[in-house]
């Protein structure tokens, strides 16, 4: 059986944050130590192969992601935390760190749904196509339990807190915009006017950019859809990276199910193979960490821009699942891609006419970009994960993953 393991490994306590050299650094040392581990064996003489791993270095620490064929959940998980410990004993500059947890992480509904219907009428179809409609397929919310509803919608709610480089703000609720505005004209010294203060639209449901104002608990069931959309989104990539090796096939020749890489733009299908998966891979877990510890800037690439799509993709179909998405959600979720998207260039990569076939069709610099540059940085001050970073052989970048 395979699975994902997520590891969470943390710096010693009282340790300075990693800087983007440390972080680099960090990353290539344990890509290197998990690179030697053949496969495990454990005490009882079952054995666990190692498929892929992929690395995510964060200020406090790194997060694994560690596929693996083990016979058993229990076995898999405390084998790789196994692993991850020997392989920081294994490196002197990473030997003080420590593995916080190593787990499969389940989504809680889905599990539960499969534990309770195992062998049984309802269990889930074993057709990858069939789960997948099973899994879409939107609920009868009438027949649903109020408090089974209610559940739904606190969890979501609690998961808001983790998207920590993100507040209010950035979904529409107009007390919080005012608040940063007031904030950063304070701390600028600029003189207050009317029009900056961000309060025509109080009481009227409008905010002080003439938009419909959002509540803050949409902006919460916002933010809690994108946190779980998150977890989501890269267990399937996951699969599709799977998928693909398996075939050793490309995603316009893959004859297996494919979860968002056969959404990708269709122009460049036959260029989508195992290896631009991995890198793919790397870049969602790579932005979605940096959502999550609080360290995030800017888009570097456009890539990163077609991960966010995938990513508001997931996080409507997942609050639409449980009868949750109305207007004002959805409304700040819109708000939230306005704030991250620098501009919606890239979107010219969807166009199949014959304006966009070549690559030439209207956009600005970074949709202008072709296939070969999806991983290079917007500009220098743009972060990409150094596996999946294009290479750059005019400004002397070392080769990288893609060759």
């Amino acid at each position: 059986m395979t699975y994902v393991v997520t590891v969470e490994i943390r710096v010693p306590e009282g340790a300075p944050e990693l800087d983007g050299l440390h972080r680099v650094g960090a990353t290539a040392l344990l890509e290197q130590g998990f690179a030697s581990v053949a496969g495990i064996e454990g005490a009882d003489g079952m054995e666990m192969d190692l498929f892929d791993v992929a690395v995510a270095v964060h200020p406090r620490g790194a997060t694994l992601k560690v596929m693996v064929a083990a016979p058993s959940l229990e076995f898999a998980e405390e084998a790789v935390g196994s692993v991850s410990e020997e392989v920081l004993e294994r490196s002197e500059l990473l030997a003080e760190w420590t593995v916080e947890s190593s787990e499969v992480q389940l989504h809680t509904d889905a599990a539960r749904e499969s534990l309770e219907a195992a062998d049984g009428p309802g269990a889930p179809p074993s057709d990858p196509q069939a789960r997948r409609a099973h899994h879409t397929a939107k609920p009868d919310t009438a027949d649903e339990p109020e408090q089974e509803a209610q559940d739904h919608e606190a969890a979501f709610r609690a998961l808001a807190a983790r998207l920590r480089s993100f507040g209010p703000a950035a979904f529409g609720v107009a007390e919080a915009r005012a608040e940063a505005g007031a904030v950063a004209r304070a701390g600028s010294g600029a003189e207050t006017r009317p029009e900056d203060e961000g309060t025509e639209g109080a009481g009227t449901g409008e905010s002080g950019d003439g938009l419909p104002a959002i509540s803050p608990e949409s902006a919460e069931l916002a933010a809690g859809s994108l946190v779980y959309g998150a977890e989501v989104l890269i267990d399937e990539l996951y699969d599709d990276v799977q998928t693909l090796a398996e075939e050793d096939t490309t995603v316009a020749e893959c004859q297996g199910h494919l979860w968002h890489f056969d959404q990708l733009p269709s122009r460049h299908a036959l260029q989508y193979n195992e290896l631009f998966a991995r890198r793919f891979l790397v870049t969602a877990i790579a932005l979605t960490t940096r959502f999550t510890d609080g360290s995030f800037r800017r888009l570097g690439c456009l890539a990163e821009e077609l991960v966010l799509k995938l990513l508001l993709e997931q996080a409507h179909v997942t609050l639409d699942l449980h009868g949750l998405l109305d207007e004002e959600v959805a409304a700040a979720l819109g708000r939230f891609a306005g704030e991250v998207y620098e501009d919606m260039d890239f979107a010219w990569l969807q166009d199949t006419g014959e304006d966009g076939a070549d690559g030439g069709g209207g956009g600005g610099e970074g949709a202008a970009s072709g296939f070969g540059t999806w991983f290079t940085p917007f500009d220098d001050a743009r972060y990409v994960h150094p596996y999946a970073l294009d290479e750059m052989p005019e400004t002397g970048v070392p080769d990288t993953a893609e060759n």
